[in-house]
């Protein structure tokens, strides 16, 4: 295993740069990861922060990280194409050791309103995907990976993820962020051993680690359930500290490991202490755990071959009119029962997305977050 890089995700957020500062001028943050299309509502990056960036880009400790790309949406469209445009710039300007993006599609009317929700595992989905990626890699010259998913909506779903993963990534040679908090929603949400998980995973494609904290949500649909969010407004979670401990010798491409936060649930002086005293045990795990990493030959996650890319971009037209229905069937739905009537008579049921047996508790989740993305990323900082 060759050196892996304590990190955070640093964005333009006071919070999270109060809360950070201290460990800057300790010099304890080895590498950062930016949300770089976190900033469209600012019309320049402040010069100070871009020294910031450029700092850690000089040093091949940047990484990028994209959350609105919508790479599973089955209509091409021009906020898309603009992403890319922005991507292409600003990895003229900054040296990303590599960019991700999360697995899913964007609910909402429009580019920065919307929840990242799965898709079903189908060809057309792998196709569209695929393309998406090759596009991401031809913008921005670097290493590109995908995320794996905190939310399912079955059991099934949660077994298959990890080989469609790799199914994705493998033909851009591309790499996987595992996020443990994702992984831990998972396993306590159906119930599933971490054993038997992780196993499900192409480990050696796993380039970087995530770690965060989140909550615990009642279920109104099966009384007495309590649903595990990816809301990463607390701190971490003893559990995903021992998850840290048990993944990392298993993962011989590891490069980073990066703690998130969202910078809202920063903002006194205990939960930035919190946040301070989380990144040093990270830091801890990580050293230690290096001293019992496998070995093997580094890869340097870019295809053999330049990808081609295909005019126009892949597109489904039916898979786009599924996830319209979808959408707002989700964002205006009042309950979980509501929810499966409307879907029942769409153009969703008896379909690849197997909406007949979706979890109840899960749909119910997937209403909840579909509703607090509706106003966009401000809104989703500061409604948990």
């Amino acid at each position: 295993m060759t050196t892996v890089y304590s990190s955070i995700a640093c964005n333009l957020d006071t919070h999270i740069l109060s809360a950070s500062l201290p460990l800057f001028g300790e010099g304890k943050i080895e590498a950062v990861e930016w949300s770089f299309d976190a900033l469209y509502q600012y019309p320049e990056i402040p010069e100070w922060f871009g020294n910031l960036i450029g700092t850690f880009s000089e040093n091949n400790r940047l990484t990028g990280h994209g959350i609105y790309f919508s790479l599973f949406s089955g209509k091409w469209t021009e906020a898309q194409a603009g992403w890319l445009k922005k991507l292409r710039l600003l990895s003229s300007q900054y040296n990303f050791d590599h960019v991700s993006e999360h697995f899913g599609f964007m609910t909402g009317k429009d580019f920065h309103q919307g929840a990242p929700l799965g898709v079903p595992y189908t060809n057309s989905t792998l196709g569209i995907g695929i393309d998406r990626l090759k596009r991401i890699l031809e913008a921005c010259s670097c290493p590109v990976g995908l995320e794996n998913l905190a939310f399912s909506y079955s059991l099934d779903e949660v077994k298959k993820h990890g080989e469609f993963l790799e199914k994705l990534v493998s033909p851009v040679n591309g790499f996987i962020i595992l996020d443990l908090h994702n992984l831990y929603c998972q396993l306590c949400n159906f119930g599933f051993d971490y054993h038997d998980m992780i196993g499900l995973y192409p480990l050696e494609r796993v380039r970087e680690i995530h770690i965060s904290g989140g909550s615990w949500q009642d279920s109104h649909a099966e009384a007495g359930r309590v649903i595990r969010r990816d809301t990463h407004d607390n701190s971490v979670p003893e559990e995903v500290f021992r998850l840290l401990e048990a993944t990392i010798p298993k993962c011989p491409q590891l490069k980073f490991v990066v703690l998130e936060q969202m910078g809202t649930s920063l903002d006194t002086g205990k939960s930035r202490r919190d946040f301070q005293n989380d990144f040093l045990r990270m830091d801890a795990i990580v050293k230690n755990s290096l001293k019992n990493g496998t070995a093997c030959l580094p890869n340097r996650f870019m295809p053999e071959v330049k990808a081609a890319l295909t005019e126009p971009p892949a597109e489904d037209p039916a898979l786009f009119e599924q996830q319209r229905m979808l959408s707002q069937v989700l964002e205006k739905a009042k309950d979980y029962g509501e929810a499966l009537r409307l879907l029942s008579g769409s153009p969703l049921a008896n379909s690849p997305w197997d909406i007949e047996n979706w979890d109840p508790s899960m749909l119910e989740t997937a209403i909840r977050i579909a509703q607090k993305w509706q106003g966009g990323f401000e809104r989703r900082q500061n409604v948990t």
